[in-house]
């Protein structure tokens, strides 16, 4: 799991990956449609969709019509498998903050208590005196 994480993380922290799922969110698209889309050349495009797709963000599949185009798409999978990661953390987190809430409400209680108390003793001793 630590390196699919490690390369999923890799390919999605170039801002240029990025842009190109946020593109493939919309629809599928050809790989000079993404490269025009980016005012990138088609060689830069085609190193990031290389490493996009052996991270297992897309697909390039060929059309039935036209052996000579190809599609990329986003591939659910990586995606799911990244949010389920980032659930852990997040839940992870989640319940250290609630574990220290509730330490910090009984500190709380607990000095209100001896401060209640402190007080008490010193009115009845006021009282003595």
């Amino acid at each position: 799991m630590r390196a699919d994480l490690d390369q999923t993380l890799a390919a999605l922290a170039d801002p240029t990956r990025r842009a190109i799922v946020e593109l493939l969110r919309e629809r599928p698209l050809q790989p000079s449609e993404l490269a025009d889309a980016l005012s990138m050349s088609r060689p830069a495009t085609s190193r990031h969709l290389r490493v996009l797709r052996h991270a297992g963000f897309i697909q390039q599949d060929v059309l039935d019509s036209d052996a000579r185009v190809r599609m990329v798409r986003l591939r659910r999978k990586r995606f799911a498998e990244l949010r389920s990661w980032l659930d852990e953390v997040e839940a992870f987190w989640g319940d250290q903050l609630q574990a220290f809430r509730a330490h910090a409400e009984r500190s709380t209680t607990a000095r209100g208590a001896a401060s209640r108390s402190a007080a008490q003793r010193r009115t009845r001793n006021r009282g003595r005196s």
